[in-house]
């Protein structure tokens, strides 16, 4: 077998290994999950504007478990884990070229998706068997996700500047533009960034097909930049995340959950600077940032101009939902989205 071919092997053949892991211990997790009741005790929506509640008026948030995003998590590090013992109980060429794990490239992501994913499940827990000075989700809860979030990107981000030598970004169709130490800061607030999308998180199947969209692009980008290793994690995470969405498609069992979210966002912001494509980042994620930023504009708009709203409610998809688009047809779109942006992203990536 030729060295091009053990590549795309060795892409494929863990995200298969990913998916089928994945559904296979789905049953027994969602048995668990429904048994121990792992759904939040109140609504998130308990507190927000009339507006808000009349069009959200399906909520089964206090019915279907929260903490799904365990299912993408556990699927990625058993598949890990399962091609780590081959290599070991089975040394040779081809076992030796199918394991992904390297210093340089997977060691952080998987850093990153293991302490973030477990940090959420911390927040999902604590919203499943809350205090009553946590119930509501406070803006205090808040303020302490964000300083987390923070200080796990400022760990990275340093990282990422002192042991790999990080302190330029690319900036497409221009060239290399050298920020020095800048460069933990910049990743600090894209980290920030990427990590406020998981309000995308509100419709049955919507994250899931988005992001496993994401993770393909990136997948595909780390292969042309020869970056086999994280080329192989890219496409582990994603099938791990069509695993997810294979029981989540409408009507969902479960959520992704902050455990999901948190885990899958801030690795997202990884990938993007080992690839060298923070700049395409907002394109090829596009339906993840234009949920925040139809976040933003709604909040800006209620101070700046007296109450006064742009969309029905925001995030964007509740927007969709309250003139009368079915969540299917939502959800649906907002995969198409994310397909024709994550290729699109993608090309630019291989071609400036």
């Amino acid at each position: 077998m030729d060295s091009l071919s053990l590549d795309a092997v060795k892409v494929i053949l863990p995200a298969t290994i990913a998916f089928l892991v994945g559904i296979f211990m789905t049953p027994t997790l969602t048995r668990f999950m429904y048994k121990h009741k792992l759904w939040r005790c109140y609504s998130r929506h308990e507190g927000t504007d009339a507006t808000f509640q009349a069009v959200v008026k399906e909520n089964h948030e206090t019915h279907t478990p929260r903490v799904g995003g365990v299912i993408v998590w556990l699927s990625v590090f058993g598949t890990v884990g399962l091609i780590f013992l081959v290599f070991v109980l089975f040394p040779n060429d081809v076992t030796s070229k199918l394991e992904f794990l390297s210093r340089n490239q997977t060691f952080i992501p998987l850093a990153t998706l293991l302490v973030g994913s477990l940090l959420g499940l911390v927040d999902d827990l604590l919203q499943i068997f809350p205090p009553n000075s946590l119930r509501g989700d406070p803006v205090g809860f808040r303020y302490i996700k964000v300083i987390t979030v923070v200080v796990l990107g400022t760990i990275v981000g340093w990282w990422l500047y002192s042991k790999l030598g990080m302190i330029s970004i690319h900036v497409p169709f221009d060239g290399t533009f050298m920020i020095g130490a800048l460069f933990i800061p910049f990743f600090v607030l894209i980290t920030l960034a990427v990590f406020s999308t998981s309000v995308i998180d509100g419709v049955d199947g919507l994250s899931g097909g988005v992001l496993a969209s994401i993770f393909a692009s990136y997948a595909i980008i780390a292969l042309w930049q020869n970056k086999i290793d994280l080329a192989a994690l890219c496409a582990v995470i994603s099938g791990s995340t069509l695993a997810f969405l294979w029981f989540n498609i409408p009507p969902a069992r479960f959520y992704m959950g902050e455990t999901g979210m948190m885990g899958l966002t801030l690795t997202l912001s990884t990938v993007a600077f080992l690839t060298d494509t923070v700049l395409l980042l907002p394109l090829i994620a596009f339906p993840l940032f234009i949920t925040t930023l139809s976040d933003i504009v709604q909040m800006l708009s209620k101070k700046l101009r007296n109450g006064k709203r742009v969309f029905i409610v925001a995030p964007l998809h509740h927007h969709f939902e309250a003139i009368g688009w079915s969540r299917e047809r939502i959800t649906m779109r907002y995969w198409i989205i994310a397909v024709v942006t994550a290729g699109l992203g993608t090309v630019l990536a291989i071609i400036s």
